[in-house]
């Protein structure tokens, strides 16, 4: 239990890997992060998204250079010689062929998996069910949902008195990753973190800058969303209480929120426990994809 995990990466197109090997790997860190290492990666990319692509050969050299992580020919080789895995493509659209040859590559190593990790609910699904097939311990979330920010306000103790929230942040766009998947998912899982699950409807009012997502869970009550595109790259919130109402200020916290979520993530390869429950990722990637039809289809309300 105390040795150190060898950790493997799939996907270097993303700035989350050069923050993930910086905190398991660089002992001179702002924040270490210890009990796991990262040895080995696969670059991978999406040749048609130019913001995953773009970046795959800067961020391998930056693994091997900097954080002497050894680059590996295929998902499968990485996955042989690690004992957990950090599923980190940027694009949603590849995240369940490439997570099928993950858990069958290992079956039993736990893996987590990056936003997006799916773009429809059919497959947000089909991906815990091949991880349960592999008997694979898996989870994924936005690393926003850890900020100290949020887990003081909402506990597993207060997490059931909450009775409503509002949250906001970014959401610039990207075509092959729509709508809301890209940018808005981080704030929605801030909305999912302090409501939990239960949403039955959901509607958009839209505009060329911002975005109101509102949705209405099966007890009543109402949890929003708002998102910008006007440069304003913030994350705040308010979480509803029966007699008072929590600020959430993300900016405020002297603990950046990756540092959080790779502490969770070490303890998640060590225990094989998830801190996030497979059917309320699931239920956020639908609501992220009703969000979107709403968007789409003038605000209308879209049952989920």
């Amino acid at each position: 239990m105390n040795k150190e995990l060898k950790l493997g990466i799939i996907g270097l197109d993303t700035s989350h890997v050069i923050v993930f090997s910086d905190a398991f790997n660089n002992p001179a860190a702002k924040a270490p992060v210890a009990g796991a290492k990262v040895i080995t990666a696969w670059p991978g990319g999406s040749h048609d998204l130019e913001s995953s692509i773009g970046r795959v050969a800067g961020y391998t050299k930056d693994l091997q250079e900097k954080f002497g992580v050894k680059i590996l020919g295929s998902i499968e080789e990485v996955v042989a010689a690690s004992d957990a895995i950090l599923h980190t493509t940027l694009d949603g659209r590849v995240r369940f062929e490439q997570f099928q040859r993950i858990a069958a590559a290992g079956p039993g190593k736990p893996v987590f998996l990056d936003k997006p990790f799916a773009l429809r609910g059919i497959d947000a699904r089909a991906i815990f069910n091949v991880a349960a097939k592999f008997k694979s311990p898996v989870f994924t979330s936005s690393s926003l949902r850890f900020s100290g920010a949020i887990t003081r306000v909402v506990t597993p103790e207060t997490r059931p008195l909450v009775k409503g929230a509002h949250f906001h942040g970014p959401a610039a766009l990207e075509p092959t990753n729509p709508g809301f998947y890209w940018y808005g998912i981080h704030p929605i899982e801030m909305l999912y973190t302090a409501m939990g699950r239960g949403c039955r409807s959901v509607r958009v009012v839209t505009n060329d800058q911002f975005d109101l997502i509102t949705g209405v869970w099966a007890d009543g009550r109402i949890g929003s969303v708002h998102c910008n595109r006007t440069g304003n790259y913030e994350y705040h919130g308010l979480v509803h209480f029966e007699k008072k109402t929590a600020v959430v200020d993300v900016q405020a916290e002297t603990k950046g929120f990756f540092t959080c979520l790779a502490e969770a993530i070490v303890e998640f390869f060590r225990t094989g426990r998830p801190p996030v429950e497979a059917e309320e990722s699931i239920e956020l990637i639908r609501f992220i994809e009703v969000a979107n039809e709403s968007r789409a289809n003038g605000g209308r309300e879209v049952l989920l």
